[in-house]
């Protein structure tokens, strides 16, 4: 995961793909939305196949980590 850094001058230090002002949520929004890689990749050449398997890693790490402290599950 290279390619996702935050810093604090960029974005708020929100994490983005290195090199881009794109976020990693942004990405990952388009993606729960239905959007395929290929619309995504048409919509911001500036990236590549790569850096959206990057932003799925990132989210896939953090959820890992998620601890649910209230659950409605029964």
């Amino acid at each position: 995961m290279k390619r996702i850094i935050s810093d604090p001058r960029i974005l708020h230090g929100k994490a983005h793909l290195e090199g881009t002002r794109i976020p990693v949520h942004i990405v990952l929004d388009l993606l729960a939305a239905g959007e395929t890689q290929q619309n995504i990749l048409g919509a911001y050449p500036q990236i590549e196949e790569s850096d959206i398997l990057a932003c799925i890693q990132y989210a896939a790490r953090i959820a890992a980590e998620e601890v649910v402290l209230n659950s409605d599950a029964a």
